[in-house]
């Protein structure tokens, strides 16, 4: 009974209950007992024969099922004029009241019933186009359990607290962002990553709110809590987002304040003109622009929905429509086409009487006391063979573009290019260059090391290629990106070398923050639309003077969720051409949704000009259209994979390393 209740009184119950007054006045009408109301209760046959005023029991339930309809139509009417705006529910409410008046009960029933079914299907449409947000909250988690005192204590997940130990057991939602401390297993991040392979999680990994353990035992000290995870911003951009308004949407809009006065004007001059009531008030039903009102909003709603189930999170409708427009990528190297982790490679040794190990001792000694970057993986392997330094250099001087000096056991020791060796005035070298040129052109990033005066040796650090980087810009292509370019701080050999292999079309090497930037607004100004692809530090003016910043890997950092006009939950590159595709569909399906509604006016208008287009008839068509268009949109909603073709090849992989120089 309880259920029964509420869905009466929910979105159906109105079109429901007027459509049951609407059968009943059909049925009372062609039983033939319909009794004549003029004031009592009957009349004879023959009063009723003369032409007396008529009004009958089938006539009473018509008007009551277009009041039962109608009431909420012109509440919103009212209230849209006090706010001095002319709705479609005006002309709506107008129309009903019109007919109603001259004694056409029919019509005002059937315009007023077949609208408040068309409301009730907006609504339901609407809420299955946002059903990507739905999930995601269904996803959250309720309770947690946590270690107090020794104990095990199940809480609500929001009563965490930050660095309290979680304990994560198979099959379990992880109830906060955080980082394992102990145990491992495999967790489904398909919630945030959009990823449905479960990773394997370890020590020192971090793990988010509303994964899932498909495996394992996981102990999870907690860094983000309640509002402060990464599921609970997604959740709140995806909101905010499906919320914004296009451009287009802000044009229908406007358009929209300027079309229902001039229906207005059109069915009270044709009135006036014609005498014909009836025509203008079908005028004031025909005009009503549902229909393009709801293309617009519906595809919105359901592009970044199904953007957002697949772990890409888009800032708005004006970054939909901007990345269909995307003709130019814009993309940093190391981190994004690189996998941001450099290793050692190789030892070229070059003086007599030293060997691989001394060389390598050598170049980590004095890179132990240096920040830069590259220090780690020379560090690394030295440790794996056994020569890891016993000390700390005496003191290390960072050079700019061109190394490092360092004080090793009262030797100076000198690590990076060839201009580094002049500066310190180390006599020319022919087989360092040599060697440092070769191992740039293979895409490594050389290091020649001097002790003293003498030049021992060259060493080379790679930063390997992702193996999808050159799929990633063959999708690019044929998702209808015209130009591919790599903009990076490295030396220009690397550069190049990295570029032949993900198969960019343009590489611009050996830039700073500030180059980058001037290299996008160059774009720019060429009448691209560029977007740029970068880790958000060193590549923040340019992704902020780009037409699309996109950020990739941003599950982890809370500044790209927030802040990026395209986030890239996951560390994939393929995601850049689905958001890219996916934002062309959309854009596609608005634009025919933009077509369906203007034709379906015009042709009305036409018809009721022309005779045989009735009130009634004119609002189920009106009504079918917006049904057309938001079936249109949930199109969207099926998964799409990104590919340009159904026979798009796997993904290729790619083992050219890439590197970062020493100039950075």
């Amino acid at each position: 009974m309880n259920r029964i209740h509420q869905w009466v009184r929910g979105r159906w119950g109105v079109p429901a209950v007027s459509g049951l007054l609407i059968v009943a006045s059909w049925v009372v009408d062609r039983a033939g007992t319909d009794a004549v109301l003029t004031g009592q209760w009957w009349l004879d046959a023959a009063e009723h024969a003369t032409g007396s005023p008529v009004f009958t029991v089938a006539d009473a339930l018509m008007l009551a099922a277009a009041i039962v309809a109608g009431y909420g139509i012109a509440v919103k009417a009212v209230r849209g004029l006090l706010l001095r705006q002319l709705s479609i529910d005006l002309l709506v409410s107008v129309a009903a009241i019109g007919a109603i008046v001259i004694g056409n009960f029919w019509e005002s029933a059937a315009v007023t019933f077949l609208f408040a079914i068309g409301h009730a299907l907006e609504a339901a449409t609407l809420n299955k186009t946002r059903s990507a947000l739905a999930e995601l909250i269904a996803v959250a988690p309720d309770s947690a359990i946590v270690m107090r005192d020794g104990e095990q204590v199940e809480v609500p997940a929001s009563e965490v607290g930050v660095g309290e130990v979680v304990l994560v057991k198979n099959g379990a939602k992880v109830p906060v962002d955080g980082t394992v401390v102990a145990g491992t297993g495999a967790i489904d991040e398909a919630s945030i990553t959009g990823e449905s392979i479960p990773v394997e999680k370890a020590e020192n990994d971090r793990v988010f709110a509303g994964t899932v353990s498909r495996g394992g035992f996981l102990q999870v000290v907690a860094t983000g809590v309640g509002a402060d995870t990464t599921l609970a911003r997604i959740i709140h951009r995806v909101e905010e987002a499906q919320d914004a308004k296009a451009r287009t949407q802000a044009f229908i809009d406007r358009f929209s304040t300027w079309y229902t006065p001039a229906v207005f004007l059109l069915a009270l001059v044709t009135g006036l003109v014609t005498q014909d009531v009836v025509l203008a008030l079908t005028l004031l039903v025909i005009g009503c622009p549902g229909a393009l009102v709801i293309s617009i909003p519906v595809a919105i709603v359901a592009g970044i929905g199904r953007a957002a189930r697949n772990g890409i999170l888009i800032k708005g409708g004006e970054y939909l429509e901007a990345s269909a427009r995307i003709d130019v990528v814009a993309l940093d190297k190391t981190g994004t086409l690189t996998e941001g982790r450099p290793e050692l490679t190789d030892v070229v040794v070059l003086q007599a009487g030293h060997d691989r190990a001394d060389v390598l001792r050598w170049a980590a000694a004095a890179e132990a006391g240096s920040e830069h970057p590259l220090a780690r993986p020379v560090l690394e392997a030295a440790a794996a063979e056994g020569l890891a330094p016993r000390g700390l250099p005496t003191d290390v001087e960072p050079v700019p573009g061109k190394g490092i000096v360092s004080h090793v056991d009262g030797h100076r020791v000198l690590i990076g290019n060839v201009p580094l060796l002049d500066q310190f005035g180390i006599a020319p070298h022919a087989e360092a260059a040599e060697a440092a040129r070769t191992l740039a052109a293979e895409g490594r990033t050389p290091m020649i090391v001097a002790v003293g005066s003498s030049v021992v040796g060259v060493i080379g650090v790679a930063d390997r290629i992702r193996e999808d980087a050159a799929e990633m810009v063959r999708r690019l292509h044929g998702a209808g990106v015209g130009r591919v370019v790599m903009l990076t701080g490295d030396t220009r050999l690397v550069a190049e070398a990295v570029g032949r292999a993900a198969g960019v079309d343009e590489v611009h090497a050996g830039l700073l923050p500030e180059d980058k930037l001037e290299r996008v607004a160059e774009l720019q100004s060429q009448g691209h639309t560029v977007a740029m692809v970068g880790d958000g530090v060193n590549d923040a003016p340019a992704l902020a003077t780009a037409d699309i910043g996109a950020a990739m890997g941003a599950a982890g950092s809370a500044v790209a969720v927030e802040t990026a006009d395209i986030a890239l939950m996951g560390d994939d590159l393929l995601k850049l051409p689905e958001a890219i595709g996916l934002a062309k569909r959309t854009v596609r399906v608005m634009r025919q949704n933009i077509a369906v509604a203007l034709v379906t006016v015009v042709a009305l208008l036409a018809g009721v000009f022309a005779g045989g287009v009735t009130m009634s008839v004119g609002m189920l068509v009106h009504e079918a259209s917006v049904l057309l268009v938001i079936l249109n949109a949930m199109r969207l909603l099926r998964h799409v994979d990104g590919r340009p073709d159904a026979t798009a090849s796997r993904r290729a992989t790619v083992s050219a390393p890439a590197q970062e120089s020493v100039a950075g």
